[in-house]
């Protein structure tokens, strides 16, 4: 079997499923610029791979690997890996940000949705599109919502029987601690329509407990670090995209808008110079 060449853009939160293979969604984009999703991932995809001592994470790196559709999926986007233990895997090195993201803008942004119905249009049968880039007209507001349950529930518990995505030597609950807040972005589209999304990338993830660990446990100063990135910062230096994409259970379900947010994509925002 041929491998497929995918540059790594996306790497969700881990949140519990009734399918355990589903807890982490890692998903990219192919030569020609089109989405694909890959689950079951074990758990280095979220932490990298050590090389020469240090770690190298997957994100925005060219992997190539043994790709197979998956028959238990409906969402196009949806493969499976053929060889779990992921010793087929081949690397080829990491996309930088020269260039103001220069050569990431190539295949990230080759396909851009700025109308959210379009979007959930397209996501409906026939076509059933799970995964995109998109671009919003402008971002209102940045929240922060506390979560009632700082805990993972027992599902999680059991979910953890099912396979070992997880390190068996290990607990999940500690090795993945529940993220006792949530993220939203709201934003307009090119028509004023007003969406409120949740953001389930783990780069917010991973930064709100750095920050954490950075303000000796003070969760209000983590969160002020964490809106001051993706508020502050974003909004006056970034141009920002969203990678949106959907679970399964909500698609199936054909909900309103199945879509969450699973990646921003930020780069600078380009300055016009007058040519004289």
């Amino acid at each position: 079997m041929a491998k497929t060449k995918v540059l790594i853009t996306v790497t969700t939160y881990p949140l519990p499923s009734r399918s355990y293979d589903e807890l982490v969604c890692t998903a990219g984009v192919l030569e020609n610029g089109k989405w694909i999703r890959i689950y079951p991932v074990p758990l280095q995809f979220l932490t990298g791979l050590r090389k020469d001592g240090k770690i190298e994470t997957f994100k925005y790196n060219w992997i190539e690997l043994e790709l197979e559709k998956r028959t238990d999926d409906f969402r196009p986007e949806s493969h499976s890996p053929v060889n779990y233990d992921f010793k087929d895997i081949t690397t080829h090195g990491k996309i930088g940000t020269a260039d103001n993201w220069a050569e990431r803008k190539m295949f990230c942004t080759t396909d851009v949705y700025t109308n959210l119905t379009k979007l959930i249009t397209a996501s409906k049968a026939p076509n059933n599109v799970s995964l995109a880039t998109f671009k919003p007209t402008k971002i209102i507001g940045f929240e922060i919502k506390e979560e009632e349950n700082r805990e993972w529930k027992d599902e999680w518990k059991e979910i953890r029987k099912q396979g070992d995505l997880f390190d068996a030597e290990k607990n999940p609950e500690i090795q993945i601690p529940k993220l006792p807040y949530k993220f939203y972005y709201h934003f307009r589209d090119d028509e004023g329509t007003e969406s409120r999304l949740m953001i389930e990338d783990w780069e917010i993830g991973a930064l709100y407990w750095n920050c954490l660990r950075g303000a000796e446990g003070n969760e209000k100063i983590a969160l002020e670090k964490v809106r001051e990135k993706y508020e502050h910062e974003f909004f006056k230096e970034k141009e920002i995209y969203l990678f949106l994409g959907t679970t399964r259970e909500w698609h199936m379900r054909r909900a309103k808008n199945p879509f969450v947010i699973i990646g921003v994509f930020y780069p600078k925002k380009e300055t016009q110079t007058k040519l004289f």
